[in-house]
């Protein structure tokens, strides 16, 4: 960690930073205010050991979201913090996230899965975008970009995703006609987690899994007890060294290997799948044949970088996007009203498009602002980190460079001084004209937000049009749940929701 002795002279910013902080809506003038040191930012962070200690008294590693946000409000919009052997200034305002942005550098940098890191070091695997730093990241990232986020891609990633959406409707409609009553009183998260997993699989390795269905491949049942596996041994090992665990034969740290060799396997049966494909076939395939697949023909990674990225991918576009869809349809639930805003503006946009998927996308300002309103409640991190590469000034301290410094994600979006009336869940308040500036982040931002955003935007916006077009949602009347963290925030109880047709159930 960078160290600053006390520095109290007047700093005089460059005219540029007074061009960039004015917009921003911070005063700068001949009489700044004397900054102040890093060492006189409020907080706890003299002790990381005591702090350790009081932080598991609190049951912190199930409630750090909570605690953020109670020491935003002890300390203010910023405080620095250390717990063991990790240490970071977290803020809240989007202006100051802005100024942690632009002093992000060439190659940014975020807190590492400690754990994931381990196991690629255990293995002598290559890391993927997601867990590479510095140049190599870069060059890595440059090629992704184009066949993963750039919103061409969409018109590949589209049909793939509308098929399963599809497939999930008619999974749902034979449930409800087996119940004999008409509707499905379900816990929906096991079968959101398949929808997102054979979603992410068709795009990413360009094959189906099966998970649709009623009888599930052993083979396919395995790689889904592999990634639930993945995820549960992860949070244990966040604040004790993998390395320790791995010392002393550790089960969780046996599990973690076993779930992450079961992934990579996964992605080695697929390359071998494509490949054995390719010498079948002559020239290109009539179809998008998947991310993986494109990547291996356009040959401009190595196959261990390729495979790294996509594991990666595959790992991380799961629970985030089956648990975003759940909280989704639990305050749509809550909302009649807003649920036949919704679905109104699904059938304008079905009719305006003619069937057009890409067209219709376009028209669902709504459904895109319900989930984005899910996002800001529930979102998937607790946080968004960055090391930033410069030193900065943020609410009049000096942060030095090297410093991790965490944006609360889940603090701000609850934040009144940040969003009206944010106890209330209101998609329209991200239509309107005035600037959502650094408030909506909840897949990152610059050159290192999510990978796989454009994926998870279109395969959440399709399910929702579908899951509208077909089914009234409810919940049980005094059901009120709320978040619990392990790696990522999930609710802390099973939300049970009603599924009805619409047909049948006005």
């Amino acid at each position: 960690m960078a160290r600053c002795s006390v520095w109290r002279r007047p700093v005089v910013l460059p005219l540029c930073w007074k061009d960039e902080l004015t917009t921003l809506g911070v005063r700068c003038s001949s009489s700044m205010p004397v900054v102040k040191s890093f060492n006189e930012i409020p907080g706890l962070w003299k002790n990381g050991v005591a702090n350790l200690y009081n932080f598991w008294k609190l049951d912190g590693f199930r409630n750090l979201h909570r605690i953020m946000s109670q020491n935003f409000k002890t300390y203010g919009p910023i405080y620095r913090e250390k717990i063991g052997y990790y240490e970071s200034v977290n803020i809240i305002n989007p202006e100051d996230a802005a100024i942690v942005f632009r002093a992000e550098g060439h190659y940014p940098r975020r807190l590492q899965v400690e754990p994931w890191t381990a196991y690629r070091e255990y293995r002598n695997r290559k890391c993927g975008v997601l867990l590479k730093n510095g140049e190599d990241w870069r060059s890595n990232r440059v090629v992704l970009n184009k066949e993963v986020i750039s919103p061409k891609m969409l018109e590949n990633f589209v049909p793939l995703l509308d098929e399963v959406g599809q497939d999930f409707v008619a999974r749902v409609h034979k449930k409800i006609k087996r119940s004999g009553q008409n509707k499905w009183t379900t816990d929906l998260s096991e079968e959101l987690f398949k929808y997102a997993l054979e979603s992410v699989s068709l795009v990413l390795y360009g094959e189906r899994l099966g998970l649709m269905l009623d009888y599930i491949d052993p083979e396919a049942q395995r790689f889904i007890d592999c990634i639930t596996l993945m995820f549960k041994t992860t949070s244990p090992m966040l604040y004790i060294p993998p390395g320790l665990l791995r010392r002393i034969g550790s089960k969780v740290w046996r599990d973690h290997v076993e779930a992450w060799d079961g992934i990579f396997n996964q992605a080695d049966r697929c390359i071998q799948n494509i490949y054995r494909q390719l010498r079948q076939d002559s020239g290109m395939p009539e179809k998008y044949p998947g991310v993986l697949a494109s990547l291996l023909m356009l040959d401009k990674l190595s196959i261990e970088d390729i495979k790294a990225s996509v594991a990666e991918l595959m790992a991380g576009g799961v629970d985030t996007t089956s648990i975003t869809l759940l909280w989704t349809l639990y305050e749509l639930a809550k909302q009649p009203n807003l649920q036949e805003e919704l679905r109104a503006e699904v059938a304008a946009a079905r009719a305006e498009s003619q069937g057009d998927l890409l067209e219709m996308l376009k028209r669902i300002p709504l459904v895109k602002g319900a989930l984005k309103e899910t996002l800001r409640l529930h979102p998937v991190a607790v946080s968004l980190q960055r090391y930033i590469a410069e030193d900065i000034i943020v609410q009049n301290y000096h942060i030095p460079a090297g410093t991790l410094v965490q944006l609360g994600l889940y603090a701000m979006g609850r934040d009144p001084k940040v969003f009206a009336r944010p106890e209330q869940y209101q998609p329209s308040r991200w239509l309107k004209t005035e600037a959502h500036y650094f408030r909506s982040l909840a897949f990152g931002f610059g050159p290192r937000q999510c990978l796989g955003r454009r994926i998870a935007e279109a395969e959440m916006q399709l399910f929702l049009i579908h899951m509208l077009e077909n089914f009234r949602v409810e919940k049980q009347r005094h059901m009120e749940v709320q978040s619990t963290f392990e790696l990522i925030l999930l609710p802390d109880k099973p939300i049970l929701l009603t599924l009805k047709p619409l047909e049948t159930s006005l």
